[in-house]
């Protein structure tokens, strides 16, 4: 079970590992599963739930997501680390799986998914956001894989931070599901839900 504190030496000691290792963290695509079975086992040395992306060589930078998982009980690790990292001029550290500034096309094993397949519709659950998803395709007897699919496009466009802390409700529903709320195409999620927060916050 986490704590709701990360021992101080656990952060010194993995970046202190990091920058010995920058030169092959940077260039990982030289041995990729060796350097990223290294990089998630220092991460769990910290604090178990602990996982990572790493961003594309943009002139000579490179994004370095810490991320919980999408477990919230985890965030406290992100903040500790991150806010622990030494100043490496070579990486831009990021907490928490960001936004992403499109929703592409998701494959998942033989299947290519399109975002424009989905729609979705919000409502107030409490002091959160209900979420329903309605995909084309989408039945109780997939319902797993579909579920898979709604997380992952979620967690793109909204960033795991605010999946965790704003989002309340998700439910998923054949895409011929008749509802009350007002229905918009899935790339659409991001500003409106913004918009929804927004006006949450304010009363109205």
């Amino acid at each position: 079970m986490s704590s709701n504190t990360v021992p101080g030496e656990r952060v010194e000691a993995f970046w202190s590992w990091f920058s010995a290792s920058e030169d092959r963290l940077y260039d990982f695509e030289n041995d990729q599963e060796r350097v990223f079975n290294e990089l998630i086992e220092k991460l769990k040395g910290v604090e178990q739930n602990l996982t990572f992306e790493f961003g594309p060589d943009i002139d000579g930078v490179r994004e370095y997501v810490i991320s919980a998982g999408g477990i919230r009980d985890s965030f406290h690790a992100v903040e500790a680390l991150a806010d622990g990292a030494p100043s490496l001029p070579r990486w831009k550290i990021t907490k928490y799986r960001p936004r992403r500034p499109e929703l592409g096309q998701l494959q998942i094993g033989d299947q290519m998914i399109d975002p424009n397949d989905i729609d979705f519709a919000l409502e107030k659950d409490g002091k959160r956001v209900g979420i329903s998803l309605f995909i084309d395709g989408y039945s109780e007897a997939n319902s797993q894989l579909w579920g898979q699919v709604g997380f992952l496009f979620l967690d793109v466009a909204l960033g795991e931070y605010d999946v965790e802390t704003k989002v309340g409700h998700i439910e998923f529903k054949p895409y011929a599901f008749k509802t009350r709320l007002d229905r918009r195409p899935l790339p659409e999620l991001p500003g409106r839900f913004d918009m929804f927060v927004a006006d949450m916050n304010d009363g109205s």
